[in-house]
Formats: C-alpha cells, structure tokens, sequence
C-alpha cells in the first residue's frame, strides 16, 4: 500500500511539474515575437544564457557532472536537435506569428504517436492516435488564419513539430539515468558548441539587421533563458521521469492556448476568443484529461500492491 502510495504521489506531483512547464513554455513565443533578433541570434543568445545558468546552478547545489560516454555522445546529438527545433519555432514566428506558429505545432502529438511506437519497438497505440487527433481538431477550431500569407511560417511550424516529437522520446532513456540538471546543462551546451561556429554563415546567408541585443532585448532574453528555458526544462524532464513522452506531448497542446491567449492580448492578432477558441479549448482539455485518466487508471493495474 504504501509502495503504491508513493508512486501515485510521483504521479501528482509530476502532472504539476508537466503543467506549471507547459504556462511557462506558453510565454515563449510571445518572447520570442518581442525579441527584436532574428530566429539565429536569438537561439543563440538564449543558448549562451541558459547554459551559463545551468552551469551556475550545477555548482552551487554540488551536482556532479559526470556522464558515460555513450550517455554523453546521445546528450550531444540531443542537444543539437533541440538547437535546429528551436531555429524552426522562432523562424516561423518571425515568418508568420505566434498565434499560426502555434496553431500548427500542436501536430507535435500526432507525430509523436506515430515515431515513438517506430523507435521504442512498441505497438500502435489506437487510443493515442485518436486523442492527437482530439487536440488537432480542437487547435484548427481556435486557428483562423490566411494560410497563404503564411507558407514559409507554416512550414517552419511543422518541422518544428516533427523534431519536437523526438526529444522527449529520446530523452525518454536518460532522465532515469542522468539528474534532469545534468540532461538540460548538455543539451543546451551542445547545441550552442554546435551553433555557434555556423553562426557566422548563418549570418553571412540573411544579414541580419541586428546582431547585438539592446536594453530590452537583454531583459526579455534572460527571462526567455532563465525562467522558460532553464526552470521548464528541469520541470518537464522531472515530469518525465514518471510521465510517457506521449502524455507529456500531448499536454503541450496547452501552450497553444495560453500563447494565443496571450498574443491576442499583446500583439492583437487577428485572432477571436469567441465560440471557437471555448470549443476548441474544451476539445483540447478533453484530450488531456481523457488520456491522463485512461493512463492512470492503466498504471494503477499494472501497479503490485505492497501491504
């Protein structure tokens, strides 16, 4: 009992984790609009920040850095993969905005029901399928929008998904291993040690009209690296621990709702809270909450009891 006990309140307290994440992550888009940088520069002012952050965090608490090396090489390619999906999130903002580059990354689900089976040799879960298509359904009914004028950002946005998809899955087979600091610090590492010499090809290919940060820029940057990136990812991969990469993307079609909320609100797209975005929250909660139910119902079976 009290074996089951303790894991059901893992559960809790990583739904918490996975939710307090996911308002945090909501603001990443509105940043990334108000950031007055181009998708490149911005990740890699964001790299540089957070990973400076991670660092500091790491050496404070005492935690101890050491990975194998195979563990090592994975947090690389990872991180590398992180670097290129936060390139295509920010670049469809820019191209598009936040309420359209949101809209179409909530396909995040459905690629990750569809990879994550591919990879981890498991079976085609139905069910997941059906509850992707739940929450695509219901973001199309929120989403109003000339796609036309979008094309470059839409595309963008969907690439974005699609990588988005792996990097849950795949660190789905560290977090157990490595601390959630230690995953993030590498990650987000790699990805500026593999950014960082393609910077000046990058800049040299779309010139750029700025490349240094002003005043408000270095403001909104720190919170973007601190605040939605450093505490979110140590939350997310917390969550993760107790969570399938499935649930976690799947609750991501949250972020939609509280960044087009927000961008309504600030920037005044050209986006409508009226019948459709309720229907379409309602759809995409249902989503969530039906899987999460299901999850834990089937979790609690499979569970020994201990007296």
């Amino acid at each position: 009992m009290l074996k089951s006990y303790h894991a059901q309140s893992n559960t809790t307290k990583a739904y918490i984790q996975m939710h307090l994440s996911i308002v945090l992550w909501g603001l990443t888009g509105v940043l990334g609009r108000a950031i007055d940088l181009n998708e490149g520069l911005l990740v890699w002012y964001r790299l540089i920040i957070t990973s400076a952050s991670l660092f500091a965090f790491i050496k404070v608490m005492g935690i101890s850095l050491k990975v194998t090396r195979q563990q090592l090489w994975s947090l690389i390619g990872i991180g590398a993969l992180l670097m290129v999906h936060w390139i295509f999130f920010y670049g469809a903002i820019k191209y598009s905005n936040i309420s359209v580059t949101l809209g179409i990354f909530s396909s995040t689900t459905l690629f990750t029901a569809l990879i994550e089976p591919m990879i981890t040799n498991k079976k085609f879960n139905k069910a997941e399928i059906l509850y992707s298509l739940m929450a695509i359904v219901g973001i199309c009914i929120i989403f109003y929008s000339d796609s036309n004028s979008y094309t470059v950002g839409i595309i963008l946005a969907l690439l974005a998904a699609f990588l988005g998809a792996f990097f849950n899955i795949l660190n789905k087979n560290i977090v157990g291993k490595v601390p959630s600091e230690v995953v993030s610090f590498y990650e987000i590492f790699s990805g500026l040690l593999v950014l960082t010499p393609l910077l000046p090809l990058y800049i040299n290919y779309f010139n750029p009209a700025k490349l240094l940060p002003d005043a408000n820029d270095w403001v909104l940057l720190v919170i973007l690296a601190v605040v939605c990136t450093h505490i979110t990812l140590i939350l997310s991969l917390n969550a993760l621990k107790h969570l399938s990469a499935f649930t976690l993307n799947l609750s991501i079609n949250l972020e939609p709702i509280y960044g087009i909320t927000l961008a309504f609100l600030i920037f005044h797209e050209n986006q409508m809270l009226g019948p459709g975005f309720f229907i379409g929250t309602a759809i995409i909660m249902a989503s969530v909450l039906l899987h999460s139910y299901f999850d834990s119902r089937a979790n609690k079976k499979e569970m020994p009891a201990v007296m």
